[in-house]
């Protein structure tokens, strides 16, 4: 990355721009090169840290100091007076490029009152000195989880390796958002910007080291048998084969922000890379927002990573290495390079939500003194395991329009009726094991409270496999994913038939693929017998091939009564294993 040239311009209002990074089409100046813009205050608030602006620069540098309508700047004698051109002109430091970028006042992130809220910034450091964790090395999206606001994916392949790599390190790496950034609103960029590589993406790079991961080394496209998918058949066809050779997220809280930053890194990549494949996607609008498509609330179950942040009642507590490689916890053999990274499961999971609905509504459990549509309501709970936001018109005469916020009350805590209150307490709404009170083992026959298919068991069956949950499993997860596609329409809803595609950009982090994504879906949601007996498939993203799929115990007054599903109401579009580095690997050995 190179600036020759810093000019005061007032289109569309005084900004200092290196036309380095400015998009031609945002200067009249002939011959510009892409480049990032600085408000003039932002630039003034930076004025004090000069002495931290490193800025990869090239030795000339031309700073035009211009007037515009009614304003009189003379840039050369305050830059001077700073001490700031001085640095501009002498360095080169990744940090302080990522310093120059505009930054916020209120956070790009979303908060729903009844998720685990994020840890404080200084919070989380003292976190992360316990176990040695750099958080300023590991890119934003993998501890952050399900908080996105707006979200693209850009699936790309690429065509010139020795200039991707040249581009990666000057111009990509700079804009890479790390996890302090995120925890910081007034150090977040406008968008947030991390990317990951798939194993054919490495070895493009010339990276041949294994990463200990045969999951992730064989590519999703050839496990797709092992995940239950029905071949590739319903697969959106860039996924199919191994051309993806990365993917680059961006997030932030306006659509606008994200194209922009596209452009932007489009601009600096040039014919390095090859567009393949895009999926945008967005939280749910108003009261629905941290709600998948059907109408559930999402990521209460994320765990809490040691070194990151404190657990709430009921929330897993992970080692770090659970999630982050080389870090302590995994046990794999990894090249040092590796240390800070974690690998990123990504799937598009296509839901049928008119489907969905019609067969609650035609299935209702018809137990003493519920109606028909808390009879639905019920069984949709049992399937999911938690209860969806209100629908029924009122629960204990409580007005609808009183309780239409973030719920997600278990239905081990909450058997047969929603209980509001207790889904929107995030210290309530998970404190729970499935065994009653004193046991470390969770009783194998009693489903009244929970069928053990439930989706949120099947995933984390907690004292089914004995307590203290931290020795009975390490296949943990964390979740980053965000619902794609529009609201369901009245003739949707109405013919009970999805017409336009909707679902969830599922994505997960760990350190091993075998044992954590894919060990949960193939032996535990896709396993029949997993964890009693013939208990079924999970109701939600379990998968048998296309097949049909037997469920039991969804009624609660007959647990043993089969109930068959003829319909995947989850059709996986297909996907990718990658790996997301930390910035130094990028640094270091990526680019090099």
């Amino acid at each position: 990355m190179s600036c020759n040239s810093l000019i005061w311009d007032k289109s569309p209002g005084p900004r200092l721009r290196c036309m380095a990074f400015i998009p031609q089409s945002w200067t009249r100046r002939k011959g510009a090169r892409q480049s990032c813009t600085i408000l003039r205050h932002d630039i003034l608030l930076l004025l004090p840290l000069h002495k931290a602006i490193n800025a990869s620069f090239s030795s000339k540098i031309h700073i035009h100091p211009l007037t515009t309508h009614k304003m009189k700047l003379s840039i050369i004698p305050t830059l001077a007076s700073m001490g700031l051109l001085a640095n501009l002109i002498s360095g080169a430091s990744v940090n302080n490029v990522r310093a120059l970028q505009p930054r916020r006042k209120a956070s790009m992130l979303i908060d729903p009152p009844a998720l685990p809220d994020l840890p404080t910034i200084s919070a989380a450091k003292a976190a992360a000195s316990v176990v040695g964790l750099n958080l300023s090395n590991i890119q934003g999206d993998i501890l952050i989880g399900m908080k996105k606001n707006k979200e693209l994916f850009y699936f790309f392949g690429i065509a010139k390796p020795t200039t991707f790599k040249k581009k990666l390190k000057s111009d990509i790496l700079p804009l890479i958002t790390t996890t302090t950034q995120l925890l910081n609103v007034s150090a977040q960029p406008t968008t947030a910007l991390n990317i990951a590589f798939s194993h054919t993406g490495l070895l493009v790079l010339g990276i041949k080291d294994p990463l200990g991961d045969t999951a992730f080394a064989g590519g999703q496209a050839a496990d797709n048998g092992t995940l239950g998918d029905p071949g590739t058949k319903n697969w959106v066809p860039q996924f199919v084969g191994t051309s993806i050779h990365g993917v680059i997220l961006l997030a932030s809280d306006s659509v606008d922000n994200i194209n922009t930053q596209l452009y932007n890194v489009q601009a600096a990549l040039g014919s390095s890379i090859k567009e393949l494949y895009t999926l945008q996607a967005a939280a749910r609008p108003g009261s629905e927002q941290g709600h998948e498509h059907f109408g559930f609330l999402d990521g209460i179950s994320n765990p809490a990573v040691q070194g990151f942040q404190s657990p709430l009642p009921g929330q897993a507590v992970v080692s770090t290495g659970e999630i982050i490689v080389g870090e302590n916890g995994d046990s794999v053999t990894r090249p040092s390079w590796a240390k800070g990274g974690s690998f990123l499961v990504f799937r598009q999971l296509k839901q049928l939500v008119p489907e969905f609905n019609k067969f609650l509504t035609d299935n209702p459990i018809r137990a003493h003194g519920l109606t028909a549509q808390q009879g639905s309501d019920l069984l949709g709970a049992r399937m999911v395991g938690r209860w969806k936001s209100v629908r029924s018109s009122e629960f204990s005469g409580t007005p609808l329009s009183d309780l239409i916020t973030q719920q997600g009350a278990p239905v081990f805590l909450a058997p047969l009726i929603d209980d509001p209150a207790l889904g929107a307490n995030p210290t309530r709404n998970n404190n729970f094991t499935y065994a009653g009170p004193g046991q470390t083992v969770a009783s194998s026959t009693d489903q009244t409270k929970c069928p053990f298919s439930a989706h949120i068991r099947k995933t984390r069956p907690r004292a089914d496999l004995g307590l203290p949950e931290s020795q009975s499993s390490d296949h943990h997860i964390v979740r980053g994913g965000i619902p794609y596609g529009p609201e369901v329409t009245s003739g949707e809803a109405s013919s009970h038939k999805t017409s336009t595609e909707r679902g969830l950009a599922f994505v997960a982090y760990q350190s091993n693929i075998e044992n954590g994504f894919q060990f949960l879906q193939r032996l535990w949601a896709d396993n029949p017998r997993f964890v009693h007996g013939n208990v079924g498939f999970d109701p939600i993203i379990g998968a048998n091939k296309g097949a049909s799929r037997v469920v039991n115990g969804l009624d609660p007054t007959n647990s043993s009564r089969p109930i068959t599903l003829t319909t995947d109401f989850v059709v996986s579009r297909g996907g990718e294993y990658f790996f997301s580095p930390s910035l130094s690997a990028i640094a270091h050995t990526l680019s090099v």
